[in-house]
């Protein structure tokens, strides 16, 4: 992952239709002609900032959208309505009229790929969308199971990431989360990908125990036009810790580049260790980070941003690499 030459800018807008608001974290290309828009949608309860290190990757290359939807990431719940799968859809449909984006790419991650997926149902003409550790197996699909999964997961992950998504789920709240669940668990994706026009890449992580290999093969099986990719040593947060591979993976895809089904390699894909670690830098991204957190509680977007701003200048200091 080679950093920008100068620090990424990032803007915080919101976007509001029927009552609900979601937080868009925006930031522009670098690239020197404006190429196709990506717009990033996170899994239930999980904060843009999980596309900490995906999003400036693809900003190399068009501009980027990432989303916190109603209820997620300290955004206000819409009051009055349920927080189904079609509701977040609602949501990213708005974001796409609001900014007139022209056939950008869809990224979903975990509940994420539900949410793009109805998108796709409605929007016929996008013609590209990536998958990334799509959830539920309809044939596993309780809260038993899924948490055992989910657990089963979890050990393989990072303790960045594991800081990452516990902050998340305590500005989700476990009430919210529990509301979105049953919605989540009761989506049939498997039967909502057939109605999709769109070329769809399904990503997995070779140790997601949530997101199957036996799953993608029907996910693809029921898909009118589908490849699918392995990217080995991942887990279901790959869209964070395996980063360089999702975003390699998603630029092949585009560009029609990309074998129909494939494997890539742990050493190809994971997000490699900053050039430059000290104890400066820490104490300055857990400062970012919480002064996110505590924006977000108090309502204030204009703090939010500037916490994010924040982060991505240490962010930038911890992976340029001087001569």
């Amino acid at each position: 992952m080679a950093p920008a030459s100068e620090p990424i800018d990032i803007d915080v807008e919101h976007v509001t239709t029927n009552g609900a608001t979601t937080r868009v974290v925006r930031i522009d290309s670098t690239a020197p002609e404006n190429r196709r828009p990506f717009v990033l949608v996170a899994g239930v309860g999980v904060a843009a900032s999980y596309f900490e290190f995906l999003a400036p990757t693809l900003a190399e290359r068009g501009d980027v959208y990432a989303l916190d939807l109603p209820g997620f990431a300290g955004m206000a719940r819409a009051d009055g309505r349920q927080p189904t799968i079609s509701f977040f859809a609602d949501q990213v449909e708005a974001v796409l009229d609001r900014y007139d984006l022209r056939d950008p790419v869809l990224i979903g991650h975990s509940m994420g790929t539900q949410v793009v997926t109805e998108v796709l149902t409605r929007r016929p003409d996008l013609t590209h969308a990536v998958l990334v550790s799509p959830v539920v197996d309809e044939q596993e699909a309780t809260v038993f199971r899924q948490a055992l999964r989910f657990v089963r997961s979890a050990t393989r992950e990072s303790l960045h990431l594991a800081v990452i998504a516990v902050s998340a789920y305590l500005l989700c709240g476990p009430v919210y989360f529990l509301r979105v669940l049953p919605h989540m668990l009761r989506y049939r994706i498997t039967e909502r990908v057939g109605a999709v026009e769109s070329s769809l890449l399904f990503i997995r992580g070779e140790f997601d125990a949530t997101s199957t290999r036996r799953f993608h093969s029907r996910l693809v099986s029921a898909a009118k036009n589908a490849s699918r990719w392995e990217i080995e040593g991942a887990s279901h947060s790959i869209i964070n810790g395996h980063a360089v591979g999702v975003a390699k993976l998603t630029l092949q895809h585009i560009a029609g580049e990309l074998a129909a089904k494939g494997r890539l390699a742990d050493e190809d894909a994971v997000t490699p260790p900053p050039a430059r670690v000290d104890a400066a830098l820490v104490r300055a991204a857990v400062a970012a980070r919480v002064d996110e957190w505590v924006s977000a509680l108090r309502r204030d977007e204009r703090g939010v941003e500037r916490a994010k701003e924040r982060h991505a200048h240490v962010l930038w200091l911890a992976y340029r690499r001087t001569a």
